[in-house]
Protein backbone atom coordinates (compact mmCIF):
# COMPACT_ATOMS: atom_id res chain seq x y z
CA UNK A 1 0.00 0.00 0.00
CA UNK A 2 1.94 3.18 -1.39
CA UNK A 3 1.07 6.41 0.67
CA UNK A 4 2.52 9.46 1.93
CA UNK A 5 0.43 8.40 5.28
CA UNK A 6 0.67 6.25 8.30
CA UNK A 7 -0.63 5.81 11.72
CA UNK A 8 1.60 8.76 13.03
CA UNK A 9 -0.24 11.41 10.51
CA UNK A 10 -3.90 9.80 11.82
CA UNK A 11 -2.75 10.42 15.50
CA UNK A 12 -1.08 13.84 14.77
CA UNK A 13 -3.99 15.06 12.61
CA UNK A 14 -7.47 13.20 14.46
CA UNK A 15 -6.16 12.74 17.74
CA UNK A 16 -5.74 15.76 20.03
CA UNK A 17 -6.68 16.89 23.92
CA UNK A 18 -9.70 19.06 23.67
CA UNK A 19 -11.03 21.37 26.81
CA UNK A 20 -14.78 21.23 26.01
CA UNK A 21 -17.62 20.68 23.87
CA UNK A 22 -15.39 20.75 20.03
CA UNK A 23 -17.42 22.95 18.41
CA UNK A 24 -18.37 25.59 20.89
CA UNK A 25 -14.25 25.68 21.23
CA UNK A 26 -14.10 26.57 17.22
CA UNK A 27 -15.96 29.44 17.79
CA UNK A 28 -13.79 30.49 20.85
CA UNK A 29 -10.64 29.67 19.02
CA UNK A 30 -11.98 31.56 15.92
CA UNK A 31 -12.39 35.10 18.57
CA UNK A 32 -9.49 34.43 19.72
CA UNK A 33 -7.25 34.38 17.12
CA UNK A 34 -8.85 37.38 16.02
CA UNK A 35 -8.88 38.53 19.08
CA UNK A 36 -4.99 38.13 18.93
CA UNK A 37 -4.73 41.04 15.99
CA UNK A 38 -6.32 43.71 17.60
CA UNK A 39 -3.80 46.54 19.80
CA UNK A 40 -5.91 45.46 22.79
CA UNK A 41 -7.91 42.61 23.97
CA UNK A 42 -9.17 44.17 26.52
CA UNK A 43 -11.57 46.94 24.90
CA UNK A 44 -13.58 44.96 22.42
CA UNK A 45 -17.26 46.29 21.53
CA UNK A 46 -18.78 43.83 19.75
CA UNK A 47 -18.39 40.16 18.52
CA UNK A 48 -20.33 38.68 15.50
CA UNK A 49 -20.21 34.96 14.55
CA UNK A 50 -21.06 32.82 11.75
CA UNK A 51 -21.37 28.94 12.15
CA UNK A 52 -23.01 25.86 9.96
CA UNK A 53 -26.24 24.73 10.89
CA UNK A 54 -24.03 21.97 13.01
CA UNK A 55 -21.80 23.88 14.60
CA UNK A 56 -24.83 26.00 15.67
CA UNK A 57 -26.59 22.81 17.23
CA UNK A 58 -23.70 21.51 19.14
CA UNK A 59 -23.05 24.71 20.58
CA UNK A 60 -26.81 25.42 22.02
CA UNK A 61 -26.81 23.53 25.12
CA UNK A 62 -23.59 22.83 26.54
CA UNK A 63 -21.40 24.25 29.46
CA UNK A 64 -17.91 26.36 28.36
CA UNK A 65 -15.42 24.75 30.97
CA UNK A 66 -13.60 27.26 33.18
CA UNK A 67 -16.53 29.34 33.22
CA UNK A 68 -18.51 28.37 36.17
CA UNK A 69 -21.57 27.14 34.00
CA UNK A 70 -21.63 29.65 30.73
CA UNK A 71 -23.47 27.72 28.16
CA UNK A 72 -24.07 28.73 24.59
CA UNK A 73 -22.02 29.61 21.31
CA UNK A 74 -21.76 33.53 22.45
CA UNK A 75 -20.50 32.41 25.74
CA UNK A 76 -17.61 30.82 24.02
CA UNK A 77 -17.22 33.94 22.04
CA UNK A 78 -17.00 36.11 24.34
CA UNK A 79 -14.49 34.20 26.39
CA UNK A 80 -12.70 33.52 23.86
CA UNK A 81 -12.25 36.34 22.66
CA UNK A 82 -10.80 37.79 25.80
CA UNK A 83 -9.17 35.00 27.60
CA UNK A 84 -8.16 32.58 24.83
CA UNK A 85 -4.87 31.41 23.49
CA UNK A 86 -5.43 30.65 20.00
CA UNK A 87 -2.26 28.78 19.89
CA UNK A 88 -3.34 26.29 22.05
CA UNK A 89 -6.02 24.72 19.48
CA UNK A 90 -8.60 22.76 20.81
CA UNK A 91 -7.27 23.62 24.46
CA UNK A 92 -7.57 27.38 23.51
CA UNK A 93 -9.53 27.88 26.39
CA UNK A 94 -7.25 26.95 28.69
CA UNK A 95 -6.25 30.40 29.71
CA UNK A 96 -9.34 32.01 31.13
CA UNK A 97 -8.79 33.91 34.09
CA UNK A 98 -11.51 35.96 36.33
CA UNK A 99 -10.50 39.26 34.57
CA UNK A 100 -11.46 37.87 31.19
CA UNK A 101 -14.70 36.26 32.24
CA UNK A 102 -15.97 39.60 33.87
CA UNK A 103 -15.25 41.63 30.45
CA UNK A 104 -17.18 38.85 28.92
CA UNK A 105 -19.82 38.82 30.98
CA UNK A 106 -20.24 42.51 30.42
CA UNK A 107 -20.08 42.06 26.75
CA UNK A 108 -22.62 39.85 26.85
CA UNK A 109 -25.36 41.63 28.93
CA UNK A 110 -24.89 44.30 26.68
CA UNK A 111 -25.78 42.20 23.61
CA UNK A 112 -22.99 43.24 22.18
CA UNK A 113 -22.20 39.19 20.76
CA UNK A 114 -24.35 38.19 17.74
CA UNK A 115 -24.45 34.72 15.90
CA UNK A 116 -25.48 34.11 12.02
CA UNK A 117 -25.92 30.54 10.34
CA UNK A 118 -24.53 29.66 7.07
CA UNK A 119 -26.68 28.08 4.88
CA UNK A 120 -24.12 25.08 3.79
CA UNK A 121 -22.91 22.02 5.42
CA UNK A 122 -19.51 21.11 6.54
CA UNK A 123 -18.21 22.29 9.61
CA UNK A 124 -17.57 26.78 9.09
CA UNK A 125 -17.03 29.18 11.69
CA UNK A 126 -16.24 32.74 11.48
CA UNK A 127 -15.74 35.93 13.71
CA UNK A 128 -15.53 39.77 13.00
CA UNK A 129 -14.34 41.23 16.41
CA UNK A 130 -14.26 45.00 16.41
CA UNK A 131 -12.30 47.32 18.73
CA UNK A 132 -12.86 51.15 18.59
CA UNK A 133 -11.63 51.55 14.57
CA UNK A 134 -10.09 48.09 14.34
CA UNK A 135 -11.81 45.12 12.81
CA UNK A 136 -10.54 41.49 12.81
CA UNK A 137 -11.61 38.43 11.10
CA UNK A 138 -11.06 35.17 11.59
CA UNK A 139 -12.28 32.12 9.27
CA UNK A 140 -12.12 28.47 10.21
CA UNK A 141 -13.27 25.62 7.72
CA UNK A 142 -13.35 21.42 7.46
CA UNK A 143 -11.65 20.83 10.53
CA UNK A 144 -12.16 22.56 14.03
CA UNK A 145 -8.53 24.19 14.40
CA UNK A 146 -7.83 24.57 10.34
CA UNK A 147 -7.97 28.53 10.05
CA UNK A 148 -7.92 29.21 6.54
CA UNK A 149 -8.09 33.12 7.07
CA UNK A 150 -6.99 35.85 9.25
CA UNK A 151 -7.86 39.94 8.23
CA UNK A 152 -6.72 43.13 10.33
CA UNK A 153 -8.99 45.88 8.70
CA UNK A 154 -9.68 43.89 6.26
CA UNK A 155 -5.50 43.39 5.32
CA UNK A 156 -4.76 39.73 5.66
CA UNK A 157 -2.55 38.72 8.48
CA UNK A 158 -0.01 35.98 7.47
CA UNK A 159 0.78 33.45 10.73
CA UNK A 160 1.78 30.23 10.81
CA UNK A 161 1.67 29.91 14.07
CA UNK A 162 -2.21 30.27 13.52
CA UNK A 163 -2.56 28.98 9.97
CA UNK A 164 -0.70 25.45 10.46
CA UNK A 165 0.78 23.98 7.76
CA UNK A 166 -0.28 25.21 4.29
CA UNK A 167 -2.80 23.47 1.81
CA UNK A 168 -0.89 20.94 -0.68
CA UNK A 169 -0.77 21.77 -4.11
CA UNK A 170 -3.62 20.26 -5.04
CA UNK A 171 -5.40 23.45 -2.61
CA UNK A 172 -6.66 20.67 -0.25
CA UNK A 173 -5.87 20.75 3.60
CA UNK A 174 -3.41 18.00 5.18
CA UNK A 175 -6.97 16.64 7.09
CA UNK A 176 -8.86 16.77 2.99
CA UNK A 177 -5.96 14.64 2.04
CA UNK A 178 -5.79 12.28 4.60
CA UNK A 179 -9.72 11.69 4.48
CA UNK A 180 -9.25 11.45 0.96
CA UNK A 181 -6.57 8.67 1.17
CA UNK A 182 -8.42 6.63 4.73
CA UNK A 183 -11.97 6.27 2.31
CA UNK A 184 -9.41 4.28 -0.03
CA UNK A 185 -8.73 2.06 2.35
CA UNK A 186 -9.57 -1.55 3.27
CA UNK A 187 -10.12 -3.31 6.80
CA UNK A 188 -6.98 -5.72 6.45
CA UNK A 189 -5.10 -2.12 5.15
CA UNK A 190 -5.94 -0.71 8.32
CA UNK A 191 -6.17 -4.45 10.52
CA UNK A 192 -2.27 -3.96 9.26
CA UNK A 193 -1.53 -0.46 10.46
CA UNK A 194 -1.86 -1.40 14.00
CA UNK A 195 1.54 -3.16 13.78
CA UNK A 196 3.08 -0.09 12.57
CA UNK A 197 2.17 2.10 16.07
CA UNK A 198 5.73 2.51 18.26
CA UNK A 199 6.62 3.16 22.05
CA UNK A 200 5.96 6.82 20.97
CA UNK A 201 2.53 6.43 19.70
CA UNK A 202 1.60 3.97 22.72
CA UNK A 203 2.88 6.29 25.10
CA UNK A 204 0.46 8.85 23.12
CA UNK A 205 -2.52 6.70 23.37
CA UNK A 206 -1.57 6.32 27.06
CA UNK A 207 -1.79 9.96 27.48
CA UNK A 208 -5.36 9.72 25.59
CA UNK A 209 -6.61 7.05 28.49
CA UNK A 210 -5.30 9.14 31.29
CA UNK A 211 -6.81 12.54 30.40
CA UNK A 212 -9.84 10.13 29.85
CA UNK A 213 -10.05 8.24 32.77
CA UNK A 214 -9.61 11.30 34.65
CA UNK A 215 -12.84 12.77 33.63
CA UNK A 216 -14.76 9.43 33.93
CA UNK A 217 -13.41 9.71 37.63
CA UNK A 218 -14.64 12.88 38.03
CA UNK A 219 -18.25 11.62 37.14
CA UNK A 220 -18.15 9.05 39.52
CA UNK A 221 -17.21 10.98 42.08
CA UNK A 222 -19.62 14.03 41.84
CA UNK A 223 -21.95 12.97 39.89
CA UNK A 224 -21.80 15.57 37.32
CA UNK A 225 -24.10 16.12 34.23
CA UNK A 226 -27.48 13.94 34.24
CA UNK A 227 -25.03 11.57 36.63
CA UNK A 228 -24.98 8.81 34.15
CA UNK A 229 -22.24 7.17 35.37
CA UNK A 230 -22.87 7.47 39.09
CA UNK A 231 -26.10 5.98 38.56
CA UNK A 232 -25.12 2.77 36.86
CA UNK A 233 -22.28 2.78 39.74
CA UNK A 234 -25.37 2.62 42.76
CA UNK A 235 -27.44 0.14 40.94
CA UNK A 236 -24.22 -2.22 40.79
CA UNK A 237 -24.19 -1.38 44.80
CA UNK A 238 -28.24 -2.66 44.86
CA UNK A 239 -27.10 -5.35 43.19
CA UNK A 240 -29.42 -4.09 40.30
CA UNK A 241 -26.98 -4.08 38.07
CA UNK A 242 -24.46 -6.49 37.19
CA UNK A 243 -21.11 -5.21 36.79
CA UNK A 244 -19.97 -7.57 33.89
CA UNK A 245 -18.26 -6.24 30.75
CA UNK A 246 -20.77 -4.33 29.61
CA UNK A 247 -21.98 -2.76 32.17
CA UNK A 248 -18.04 -1.25 33.24
CA UNK A 249 -17.90 0.19 29.64
CA UNK A 250 -21.32 1.65 30.21
CA UNK A 251 -20.26 3.10 33.23
CA UNK A 252 -16.79 4.64 32.78
CA UNK A 253 -18.10 5.85 29.53
CA UNK A 254 -20.48 7.51 30.48
CA UNK A 255 -19.24 8.62 33.96
CA UNK A 256 -16.34 10.81 31.20
CA UNK A 257 -19.91 12.52 29.12
CA UNK A 258 -21.51 13.43 32.39
CA UNK A 259 -18.06 14.99 33.18
CA UNK A 260 -17.68 16.56 30.47
CA UNK A 261 -20.68 17.49 29.21
CA UNK A 262 -21.01 19.66 32.45
CA UNK A 263 -18.31 21.94 31.55
CA UNK A 264 -15.37 20.51 33.76
CA UNK A 265 -12.11 22.44 33.76
CA UNK A 266 -10.73 18.98 32.37
CA UNK A 267 -9.23 17.97 28.98
CA UNK A 268 -10.36 14.67 26.74
CA UNK A 269 -8.28 13.33 24.46
CA UNK A 270 -10.59 13.55 21.22
CA UNK A 271 -10.99 11.68 18.24
CA UNK A 272 -11.78 12.92 14.50
CA UNK A 273 -12.49 16.22 15.70
CA UNK A 274 -14.72 15.29 19.64
CA UNK A 275 -13.99 14.64 22.75
CA UNK A 276 -17.17 12.18 23.09
CA UNK A 277 -15.43 10.06 20.04
CA UNK A 278 -12.45 10.09 21.96
CA UNK A 279 -14.24 9.07 25.22
CA UNK A 280 -16.05 6.72 23.01
CA UNK A 281 -13.24 5.26 21.60
CA UNK A 282 -10.87 5.01 24.40
CA UNK A 283 -12.99 4.07 27.54
CA UNK A 284 -14.93 1.28 26.68
CA UNK A 285 -11.52 -0.71 25.50
CA UNK A 286 -9.92 0.35 28.70
CA UNK A 287 -12.67 -0.83 30.71
CA UNK A 288 -12.37 -5.07 29.30
CA UNK A 289 -8.94 -4.91 30.84
CA UNK A 290 -10.11 -6.12 34.18
CA UNK A 291 -12.53 -9.21 32.42
CA UNK A 292 -9.51 -10.53 29.56
CA UNK A 293 -6.34 -11.41 30.07
CA UNK A 294 -4.25 -9.09 28.21
CA UNK A 295 -0.76 -6.57 28.73
CA UNK A 296 -0.80 -3.33 28.41
CA UNK A 297 1.17 -2.95 25.19
CA UNK A 298 -1.88 -5.11 23.54
CA UNK A 299 -4.72 -2.15 25.27
CA UNK A 300 -3.04 0.49 23.79
CA UNK A 301 -2.55 -0.93 20.30
CA UNK A 302 -6.53 -1.80 20.40
CA UNK A 303 -7.08 1.53 21.37
CA UNK A 304 -5.02 2.91 18.53
CA UNK A 305 -7.01 0.48 15.95
CA UNK A 306 -10.05 2.23 17.58
CA UNK A 307 -9.15 5.69 16.56
CA UNK A 308 -8.19 4.66 12.94
CA UNK A 309 -11.54 3.06 12.44
CA UNK A 310 -13.40 6.20 13.65
CA UNK A 311 -11.68 8.75 11.38
CA UNK A 312 -12.11 5.96 8.75
CA UNK A 313 -16.20 6.51 9.33
CA UNK A 314 -16.31 9.90 9.96
CA UNK A 315 -14.36 10.56 6.98
CA UNK A 316 -17.45 8.79 4.96
CA UNK A 317 -19.57 10.16 7.23
CA UNK A 318 -18.67 13.89 7.27
CA UNK A 319 -17.28 15.98 10.31
CA UNK A 320 -20.62 17.36 11.43
CA UNK A 321 -23.67 15.75 10.62
CA UNK A 322 -27.59 14.34 11.56
CA UNK A 323 -26.31 10.91 12.39
CA UNK A 324 -24.53 10.58 15.84
CA UNK A 325 -20.49 10.05 15.13
CA UNK A 326 -20.10 8.67 18.75
CA UNK A 327 -22.48 5.69 18.05
CA UNK A 328 -21.57 5.15 14.71
CA UNK A 329 -17.86 6.43 14.21
CA UNK A 330 -16.28 5.85 17.52
CA UNK A 331 -18.69 2.68 18.40
CA UNK A 332 -17.37 1.31 15.32
CA UNK A 333 -14.11 2.09 16.33
CA UNK A 334 -14.28 0.68 19.91
CA UNK A 335 -16.09 -2.71 18.71
CA UNK A 336 -12.86 -2.92 16.42
CA UNK A 337 -10.45 -2.02 19.29
CA UNK A 338 -12.53 -4.75 21.99
CA UNK A 339 -12.35 -7.48 18.97
CA UNK A 340 -8.96 -7.33 18.31
CA UNK A 341 -8.34 -7.02 22.61
CA UNK A 342 -10.07 -10.68 22.54
CA UNK A 343 -8.08 -11.98 19.94
CA UNK A 344 -10.27 -11.29 16.96
CA UNK A 345 -9.18 -11.26 13.17
CA UNK A 346 -10.19 -8.95 10.91
CA UNK A 347 -12.97 -10.95 9.84
CA UNK A 348 -14.42 -10.62 13.25
CA UNK A 349 -13.46 -7.00 13.25
CA UNK A 350 -15.68 -6.66 9.68
CA UNK A 351 -18.64 -8.72 11.72
CA UNK A 352 -18.62 -6.40 14.73
CA UNK A 353 -18.62 -3.17 13.01
CA UNK A 354 -21.44 -4.16 10.48
CA UNK A 355 -23.04 -5.22 13.74
CA UNK A 356 -22.82 -2.30 15.91
CA UNK A 357 -24.21 -0.05 12.64
CA UNK A 358 -26.87 -2.56 11.78
CA UNK A 359 -27.94 -1.58 15.87
CA UNK A 360 -27.12 2.32 16.05
CA UNK A 361 -27.00 3.66 12.26
CA UNK A 362 -30.91 5.54 12.80
CA UNK A 363 -29.32 7.38 16.30
CA UNK A 364 -29.74 11.07 15.77
CA UNK A 365 -27.38 13.91 17.06
CA UNK A 366 -29.66 16.75 18.44
CA UNK A 367 -26.21 18.48 19.60
CA UNK A 368 -24.04 18.45 22.84
CA UNK A 369 -25.53 18.42 25.94
CA UNK A 370 -25.68 16.62 29.29
CA UNK A 371 -27.84 13.79 27.36
CA UNK A 372 -25.04 13.07 25.39
CA UNK A 373 -24.05 10.81 28.05
CA UNK A 374 -27.17 8.22 27.67
CA UNK A 375 -25.83 7.75 23.99
CA UNK A 376 -22.41 6.74 24.86
CA UNK A 377 -23.91 4.85 27.15
CA UNK A 378 -25.55 3.07 24.59
CA UNK A 379 -22.74 3.35 22.52
CA UNK A 380 -19.88 1.81 24.74
CA UNK A 381 -22.87 -1.18 25.81
CA UNK A 382 -23.14 -2.16 22.20
CA UNK A 383 -19.79 -2.24 21.45
CA UNK A 384 -18.81 -4.68 23.53
CA UNK A 385 -21.99 -6.41 22.77
CA UNK A 386 -21.36 -6.45 18.60
CA UNK A 387 -17.37 -7.78 19.20
CA UNK A 388 -18.65 -10.77 21.39
CA UNK A 389 -21.51 -11.19 19.08
CA UNK A 390 -18.86 -11.46 16.28
CA UNK A 391 -17.04 -14.05 18.16
CA UNK A 392 -19.89 -16.25 18.51
CA UNK A 393 -20.24 -16.28 14.78
CA UNK A 394 -23.25 -13.96 15.13
CA UNK A 395 -22.94 -11.50 12.16
CA UNK A 396 -25.45 -9.04 10.45
CA UNK A 397 -26.52 -10.25 6.77
CA UNK A 398 -25.83 -8.30 4.16
CA UNK A 399 -29.95 -8.75 2.94
CA UNK A 400 -30.39 -6.29 6.19
CA UNK A 401 -31.40 -2.56 5.53
CA UNK A 402 -28.21 -0.37 4.54
CA UNK A 403 -25.54 -3.12 5.58
CA UNK A 404 -23.74 -4.06 2.78
CA UNK A 405 -21.73 -6.96 0.84
CA UNK A 406 -18.53 -5.84 2.67
CA UNK A 407 -18.28 -3.67 5.70
CA UNK A 408 -16.33 -1.18 3.55
CA UNK A 409 -19.74 -1.12 1.78
CA UNK A 410 -21.76 -0.80 4.92
CA UNK A 411 -19.27 2.23 5.82
CA UNK A 412 -20.06 3.54 2.21
CA UNK A 413 -23.09 3.02 2.98
CA UNK A 414 -23.71 4.96 6.38
CA UNK A 415 -22.02 8.01 4.44
CA UNK A 416 -24.51 8.15 2.05
CA UNK A 417 -27.46 8.07 4.63
CA UNK A 418 -25.28 10.45 6.41
CA UNK A 419 -24.86 13.17 3.89
CA UNK A 420 -27.87 13.03 1.55
CA UNK A 421 -31.28 10.85 3.65
CA UNK A 422 -29.98 12.90 6.97
CA UNK A 423 -30.05 16.07 5.48
CA UNK A 424 -33.58 17.26 6.07
CA UNK A 425 -33.71 15.42 9.98
CA UNK A 426 -30.44 17.40 10.40
CA UNK A 427 -32.66 20.63 8.78
CA UNK A 428 -35.64 19.88 11.50
CA UNK A 429 -33.95 19.01 14.40
CA UNK A 430 -32.26 22.20 14.47
CA UNK A 431 -35.42 23.66 13.25
CA UNK A 432 -37.20 22.56 16.97
CA UNK A 433 -33.86 23.56 18.50
CA UNK A 434 -33.58 27.14 17.62
CA UNK A 435 -37.72 27.26 18.21
CA UNK A 436 -37.30 26.27 21.41
CA UNK A 437 -34.55 28.79 22.28
CA UNK A 438 -36.56 31.38 21.04
CA UNK A 439 -39.63 30.27 23.35
CA UNK A 440 -37.29 30.79 26.12
CA UNK A 441 -36.04 34.06 25.30
CA UNK A 442 -39.79 35.39 25.13
CA UNK A 443 -40.60 33.79 28.31
CA UNK A 444 -41.02 36.05 31.08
Amino acid sequence: METNFGVKDILRLEVAPALGCTEPVAVALATASAASLLPSRLDIDAIEVWVDPNTYKNGMAVVIPGTGGMIGLECAAAVGAFGGDPNLGLEVLKTLGEESLDLARQLLAGNAITTHLYQETGLHVSAVVTSGENTACSEIKDAHTNIIKLTLNDEPVSSEMLLGRPASPTGQSPLAELEDWLVSLSLSDIYDMVDDLDDEDLAFLRLGVDYNLALAQHGLKYGSGLGIGKAIDRLVKQKLLVKDIAASARLLTSAAADARMSGVNLPAMSSAGSGNHGLTAILPIWACKDFIDTDEQTLLKAIGLSHIITAYVKAHTGRLSAVCGCAVAAGAGATAGITYLVGGNVEHMAGAIKNILEDLAGVICDGAKAGCALKLNTAAGAAVQAALFSLQGVNVKDTDGIIGASTEQTVRNLGTLSHKGMMETDRIIIEIMRDKLEKKKSSP
